[in-house]
């Protein structure tokens, strides 16, 4: 039996009014516009066979598969929360329904970054009620038996489905990731949508789940781009962006990047494209495990657009990631998003040796790479360069970047495009060797000259 079936089902459909039991009261749902097949399981869980937390987790679960006309729902095999950042009382409260009916996960599961970094909490500007409620989440979801990772690139600490593999992942970076780099399959679940997958082992079997709707339906020629920079980490964030920017949620078979890309060039390159658009599926024609060739990934179905990738398309995409294109002087420099792995800190450490910053330095990471960095011994070299390690969450989705500062940069597309809307603080894009070099002098340091082509 294929992983998109499941044995023994029972139609749950628009004709049959379902029961079920939300808040203390009964009420009455009826199913419109599509027929959704539980099995003899499903139903069990969806009375309360695995306690009130996980009957809560299904009846939500099947309200969503109905909203997206799935067929049925899938077996999962793990799951990535993206509901630990605290937004409001809303979430905890969610969060700490599920504990308090027993919730406990059933996949192995990882957490998304919180709103607080527990292991240097002085680093976050909050007053003392919103980190209270911020921990509550947090703890919450640890509680539930997911493991408290708290990093958004769960794939670099070892959590890694293989290839077709059925997953539910938030985060969008981890979501393009898992399901390009990794071959895995998962759509684009939000909060909290995630946790009632984690917490029931299920996901509605619909969008990138399904094998047929994993096909590329836009060709991206990236060949005539100069073999220097394709080979240099600066370009990956400008071409997820315009990806982003031109495909939206299409998904693209992009040809010509050398068979050398590295795992983190992909990672830069969905994060972006996943900010600016809602990439959330990419293939590398000969580099991701679903294309080893232009025949096993092409749609079959329809026509599909062909784009070959000129010099204008990349300078735009490259201008759109600086908003203070004017600036000399930088106040800060932030790097890690999606969170640094040991082979950027491996390149950062090589950068800075023997060498001292003159504005604050922020390396986002997890908690599980910083461990990695102790254990070397590097992590001294890095604080003694002035390297502010942020582990657990990042300077864009909570207050740490310095109040007084105005023009931040950064070598990440994500930063770039959530920086100015989340912090206050205008970007200059550069390449980590600019960052490096800027930080050093405080002075505003880019190498142009890759860009012409």
């Amino acid at each position: 039996m294929s992983k998109e079936s499941h044995a023994n089902p029972v139609h749950h459909t628009s004709s049959t009014a379902i029961r079920i039991r939300c808040g203390g009261e009964l009420r009455r749902r009826v199913a419109s516009h599509m027929t959704l097949d539980l099995t003899t399981e499903d139903r069990a869980l969806l009375s309360g066979s695995d306690g009130e937390a996980t009957a809560l987790a299904m009846r939500i679960l099947v309200s969503a598969a109905e909203l997206l006309r799935a067929r049925s729902l899938v077996q999962i095999t793990s799951a990535h929360i993206d509901g630990c950042l605290y937004h409001g009382d809303g979430g905890v409260e969610f969060a700490e329904t599920l504990v308090a009916a027993g919730g406990q996960v059933a996949v192995p599961t990882t957490l998304n970054v919180g709103a607080l970094d527990l292991l240097h909490p002085d680093s976050v500007r909050a007053d003392q009620s919103k980190i209270s409620m911020a921990k509550r989440q947090m703890d919450a979801y640890v509680s539930m038996g997911a493991e408290p990772t708290f990093t958004c690139a769960p794939y670099q600490i070892g959590h890694e489905p293989g290839v077709g593999e059925q997953v539910a992942w938030g985060e969008s970076n981890a979501i393009a990731f898992a399901n390009s780099v990794l071959g895995a399959r998962t759509e684009r679940y939000g909060d909290f949508l995630d946790a009632c997958c984690a917490l029931t082992g299920r996901a509605p079997l619909y969008g990138l789940h399904i094998a047929k709707n994993r096909e590329a339906k836009v060709v991206v020629d990236v060949t005539a781009v100069p073999g220097p920079l394709k080979d240099r980490d600066v370009f990956y964030p400008v071409l997820g962006t315009w990806l982003g920017l031109e495909i939206g949620r299409e998904i693209p078979l992009i040809v010509g990047l050398p068979p050398t890309v590295t795992r983190d060039q992909l990672k830069a390159l969905g994060a972006s494209a996943a900010s600016t658009g809602a990439l959330a599926l990419f293939h590398v024609l000969e580099v991701t495990p679903e294309a080893p060739t232009l025949d096993a990934v092409i749609s079959k179905d329809g026509p599909v657009r062909q784009i070959a990738l000129k010099p204008d398309m990349v300078k735009r995409a490259l201008g759109r990631l600086t908003t203070a294109d004017t600036a000399e002087q930088i106040d800060a420099v932030a790097v890690g998003s999606p969170h640094f792995s040991i082979t950027e800190f491996e390149a950062l450490l090589k950068l800075i040796r023997g060498r001292c910053f003159s504005v604050p330095f922020y390396a986002c990471t997890a908690r599980a790479t910083l461990r990695d960095l102790e254990r070397r011994g590097d992590l001294h070299v890095l604080r003694e360069a002035g390297v502010e390690i942020v582990a657990d969450t990042c300077v864009v989705v909570t207050p740490i970047l310095p109040e007084s500062g105005s023009v931040l940069m950064t070598n990440s597309g994500k930063f770039a495009h959530y920086g100015p809307s989340n912090t206050g603080y205008d970007v200059v894009y550069g390449s980590l060797e600019d960052c490096v070099e800027s930080a050093v002098t405080g002075i505003v340091v880019r190498t142009e000259e890759i860009w012409s082509w």
